[in-house]
């Protein structure tokens, strides 16, 4: 009786699983008909143990637009509590061939912005600080990376800002996540 039981068990539980799988996947698919761009998903990805990167299967379904071919569009964004005056200008310019030179990128993909005297604190102390964000197509690296921070910490240095106290984060950013042109770099 225990035996059958037991069979009975597992009969319930291995439908109930294939019948959670079947309505997920169908929620899923149905859920490409809305307005969220669509994407073609592996039915393994939902109960795999994500060991296997061959299991992700995700496509756009568009057609390519006319510039996902060009290299992107590297940016930095950095932001100061000290005063850069009258050279920011020249600072923003030096920023601009420096993330251009650390990505292997053109000049004229490259973004720079700064904002100086803002109120900001690092570590509970307002003593000269920056923080920063690069944003890149690609070309994020450790070694790229550690261009850009030295090259930014050699242009802040004179302005009292040490080594210690700049925080830059590096995102390489994926081709749908990326604007330029009306478009995405994704189509």
């Amino acid at each position: 009786m225990l035996m059958l039981s037991l069979v009975l068990i597992f009969a319930a539980s291995t439908t109930l699983a294939a019948s959670f799988q079947a309505t997920a996947l169908t929620s899923l698919q149905s859920d490409r008909h809305r307005s969220q761009p669509s994407r073609l998903v592996n039915p393994k990805l939902l109960f795999s143990t994500m060991n296997d990167p061959s299991d992700i299967n995700i496509k756009p379904e568009s057609p390519r637009h006319a510039h996902c071919d060009l290299p992107g569009d590297p940016s930095l964004i950095l932001t100061t509590n000290v005063d850069l005056g009258d050279a920011k200008g020249d600072i923003l310019k030096q920023l601009s061939a420096l993330v251009a030179a650390s990505t292997g990128k053109p000049e004229s993909y490259v973004a720079v912005c700064i904002t100086d005297n803002a109120s900001m604190v690092f570590g509970g102390s307002d003593a000269p600080l920056a923080l920063g964000c690069v944003y890149s197509l690609g070309a994020i690296n450790m070694a790229n990376n550690g261009k850009i921070q030295s090259g930014v910490t050699d242009a802040l240095e004179s302005y009292g800002v040490s080594e210690n106290r700049i925080y830059i984060n590096f995102f390489d950013m994926p081709r749908e996540c990326v604007g330029w042109n009306r478009a995405t770099f994704a189509g």
